[in-house]
């Protein structure tokens, strides 16, 4: 069995995990931001800078250049959605296994 994930990894961390490699999980913020989750079991790791900040992305593209040399191969998009909370219909906690579930592939395969 593969050992948990810390809360938090940077890149270079990242680098040096043992196989196999975490899922990976772009999740979609607001004004087109991306941050990364990965998970490994039942361990969450959030993708950090080297200042321990979570590190955002403005493109998926720049996802993939970053964990593309690292191994990956793809990712699953998910999304946060405020609709129901703004109007106040109550919006039950989504587990992470469920983000994974029902996001989107996407592909690591940029070109450059």
């Amino acid at each position: 069995m593969s050992s948990p994930l810390p809360p938090r990894l940077t890149l270079e961390e990242l680098s040096q995990l043992t196989a196999p490699l975490p899922d990976v999980e772009l999740h979609g913020i607001d004004m087109g931001w991306y941050i990364v989750r990965l998970h490994r079991d039942e361990s969450v790791s959030v993708l950090v800078n080297p200042q321990g900040e979570t590190k955002r992305f403005s493109g998926t593209q720049w996802v993939s250049r970053a964990l593309a040399p690292l191994g990956f191969t793809h990712g699953i998009l998910t999304w946060a959605d405020a609709a129901d909370e703004m109007i106040g219909n109550p919006t039950p906690p989504v587990s992470a296994q469920q983000r994974l579930e029902h996001g989107v592939r996407v592909a690591f395969a940029t070109r450059h």
